[in-house]
């Protein structure tokens, strides 16, 4: 009878040092693990108990389908993955992509390597404008192209707008005039948020016991916001 698997939490900037350690890859469960006890250098990556699912508060309705997502600048550099530990966010990515069946929840597809698509966690947040509150509402699945989408700042300044926007109309149905007014519509929300300073709320997952951590310096916030505006759709 084969041993049972010792599991591993392995960031993956870590992960070709535990491979080095001795560490073994699961493909099927996408998952390191120690093939015995007793491996010496591998405790630091001992699991830690698995995220709750729901996540305290979740609401996984919160944001159905795929839309231009974008993230106001004055919350630049303040996402989930940047003030939780690595170990932390791969419990995370695991338990997201895990309930989602390791598909995309908005499209269906799933990750094709060889295409260099892959199923990647993102966050919806809500926004309380009285309270300039940016509160995490869910984390949810998406694959590369649906999550190119909804970053489509990025998405243009990386050179992949065209790309992203026949995505958008290919998932959502939207003619070509209709998915420009909703792109272009996102932008103006995006402007207007933008133009406050919001407080990060993460209860949900300090709610789950995750520690957070402050996020960092956004030193180049003004200058990347600038960058984004000039990637708006009808730009020169």
């Amino acid at each position: 009878m084969a041993a049972e698997r010792i599991w591993l939490d392995v960031p993956f900037a870590e992960k070709d040092e535990a491979k080095a350690l001795g560490a073994r890859w699961d493909a099927r469960e996408r998952r390191w693990y120690a093939p015995r006890p007793g491996m010496a250098g591998l405790d630091r990556w001992a699991a830690a108990p698995d995220v709750p699912d729901p996540l305290p508060g979740e609401d996984r309705s919160l944001g159905s389908g795929l839309y231009v997502d974008l993230v106001p600048s004055t919350c630049w550099f303040t996402n989930v993955r940047s003030c939780v530990p690595q170990r932390d966010w791969e419990r995370l990515r695991r338990m997201v992509v895990g309930r989602a069946g390791r598909r995309c929840e908005v499209c269906g597809a799933a990750a094709v390597p060889a295409e260099r698509t892959w199923m990647e966690v993102h966050e919806r947040w809500t926004y309380d404008g009285a309270a300039r509150v940016q509160a995490l509402g869910r984390l949810i699945c998406l694959c590369t192209p649906c999550h190119t989408v909804t970053h489509f700042g990025l998405a243009g300044i990386r050179g992949r707008a065209a790309e992203a926007l026949d995505h958008l109309r290919e998932v959502t149905g939207m003619t070509d005039a209709q998915a420009r007014e909703h792109i272009d519509d996102a932008f103006t929300l995006w402007e207007a948020r933008s133009a406050l300073a919001w407080t990060l709320d993460l209860s949900m997952l300090t709610s789950a016991g995750i520690e957070i951590a402050p996020p960092p310096e956004a030193l180049s916030r003004a200058e990347a916001a600038r960058i984004e505006l000039e990637h708006r759709p009808g730009q020169a």
